[in-house]
């Protein structure tokens, strides 16, 4: 019995997680930083096997209109560009409840440049595949509890998180908005010699 509660609980706990949960929370700092430009592109983007159809124009509004929504908290003094490109997803169509439950993906590219230093701050784009969070249906599938439009603003939303978990991550060990990793300082510009 207390197995069987633990397994509820954390199920539970997991239908609560999703991109956004955090939004209405202050944004983790991320040094001086500001969202200048949020460009999205699908010129490529693959639609994966059994998946529903959406338009190229909803993936890119999709998730520039999720990552405005996250990085839109940010107001430090530098100002940074991203650069994602939507590779390919996969909209889950409804299947057959507990034997298959397929579950929504979207793959995406990201590049982050640097405005003042005119530079990218990723040479390679960073791939980033995210999932669609456990709220959408762990048992039933979001295929049969939400519209492709509410699946691709799940995925978008939680694609913008894990683009802020790298920022967070590259900031710390890189120092891309600060003065070296893990100062926080404001970066200085080195004298002409």
């Amino acid at each position: 019995m207390i197995r069987v509660l633990a397994v509820l609980m954390s199920v539970a706990f997991l239908t609560a997680c999703n991109g956004a949960a955090d939004l209405n929370k202050a944004p983790v700092p991320l040094g001086d930083f500001s969202l200048k430009h949020n460009i999205a592109v699908a010129p490529k983007a693959v639609k994966g096997p059994l998946s529903r159809e959406v338009t190229k124009e909803q993936l890119t509004k999709a998730l520039t209109d999720a990552t405005a929504e996250r990085f839109g908290r940010y107001n430090g003094s530098r100002d940074y560009h991203f650069g994602m490109s939507v590779e390919g997803y996969v909209l889950a169509q409804p299947g057959i409840p507990l034997v298959f439950a397929p579950k929504s993906i979207l793959i995406v590219n990201l590049t982050v440049w640097d405005d003042a230093k005119n530079r990218k701050l990723n040479e390679k784009p960073h791939q980033i595949t995210v999932f669609e969070s456990f709220d959408q249906g762990p048992v039933v599938g979001s295929g049969y509890t939400k519209s492709a439009e509410e699946q691709l603003k799940n995925l978008s939303q939680n694609a913008a998180k894990s683009i802020e978990s790298y920022l967070v991550k590259q900031n710390k060990e890189q120092g891309w908005f600060s003065a070296g990793p893990g100062t926080g300082a404001p970066v200085a510009e080195e004298p002409n010699g």
